[in-house]
């Protein structure tokens, strides 16, 4: 079935629906149904209600238009967060711009095992210090500020484009009050002490980022990917400045790349830094998170 087929005159929201969504599974795209149903809701402004709803009203020809063109840009790989503009990533929904990596749902583990640390200490309604190295849309740094009600944070990014999407994400989620963002490499324009310093840093070995998904490889951008000959420039250069980031029982929470773990603890030592108890594991059973603190 061609996309034209799929849109033929005047199909319901129900068929085409179903047309996309066979038209994916065709093309290998891995949640083929999901995909249809965010592409059509999107294109008739609907929310999920709206759009069962409806299910049984007829496309215009504009929009069935509409809808074949969001769905060749899919066909193409491109991400539907892409397509949409918007992601979620921790219930809430995060705007993004070719600047800005797509949130993954693994980076939540790094969201959970932060909490964990807060909550070992009995520290939610502290008024911590947060910083996010390398936030992209704002999306560590808000999803922590929307679980500690009395957290201040900075997100810092090299790019200023970044920034700017990750400001109009704490306007929209009503955290701006609490959030500031400062354009540089990593923590070199920050001064601690900070409680909390987490980052999802790039961590792809450059020779390996040529065989990345398409949807990560063409899409994202890449200085949110590259980590360097072997993929471990990004934790140096944050580790090498963790001491003069952190408080003196301040936490430094790092997001893993698959198989680093054991690299990355070899960094330690060298910067002052120690492994505070295990790594947190993602759903795949990837050491996904890693927290650290000062050796002494």
């Amino acid at each position: 079935m061609t996309m034209t087929a799929t849109l033929d005159p005047y199909p319901s929201i129900a068929t085409v629906r179903r047309g996309l969504a066979q038209l994916f599974r065709r093309n290998g795209l891995a949640t083929p149904e999901l995909d249809a149903r965010l592409l059509v809701a999107h294109a008739l402004g609907l929310d999920h209600a709206a759009l069962a709803a409806q299910a049984m009203r007829t496309l215009t020809a504009d929009e069935a238009a509409v809808i074949a063109a969001l769905a060749a840009r899919r066909r193409a790989r491109e991400p539907v967060a892409r397509i949409i503009g918007v992601k979620e990533f921790w219930g809430l929904n995060l705007k993004l711009n070719s600047a800005t990596l797509v949130p993954r749902p693994e980076t939540e583990t790094l969201v959970e095992a932060t909490l964990d640390v807060v909550d070992r200490r009995q520290a939610r309604e502290r008024a911590l210090a947060v910083a996010d190295l390398g936030t992209g849309s704002g999306a560590l740094l808000l999803a922590l500020l929307s679980e500690l009600p009395k957290a201040r944070g900075f997100g810092t990014d090299v790019s200023a484009e970044a920034l700017g999407c990750a400001r109009d994400n704490a306007v929209a989620l009503g955290l701006a009050e609490r959030a500031s963002f400062v354009c540089c490499d990593y923590g070199a324009a920050l001064k601690g002490p900070f409680d909390i310093v987490v980052s999802n840093p790039p961590y792809v070995a450059r020779d390996d980022i040529a065989s990345l998904a398409p949807e990560v490889r063409v899409f994202d951008p890449a200085v949110a990917l590259d980590g360097g000959p072997d993929g471990l420039d990004a934790y140096r250069a944050i580790t090498s400045t963790a001491r003069h980031l952190l408080a003196p029982k301040g936490v430094l929470l790092l997001e893993l790349g698959i198989g680093q773990l054991g690299a990355v603890e070899g960094l330690l030592p060298v910067a002052g830094l120690i492994a505070i108890g295990a790594p947190r594991y993602d759903l795949l059973g990837i050491a996904r998170a890693l927290a650290v603190r000062l050796s002494r």
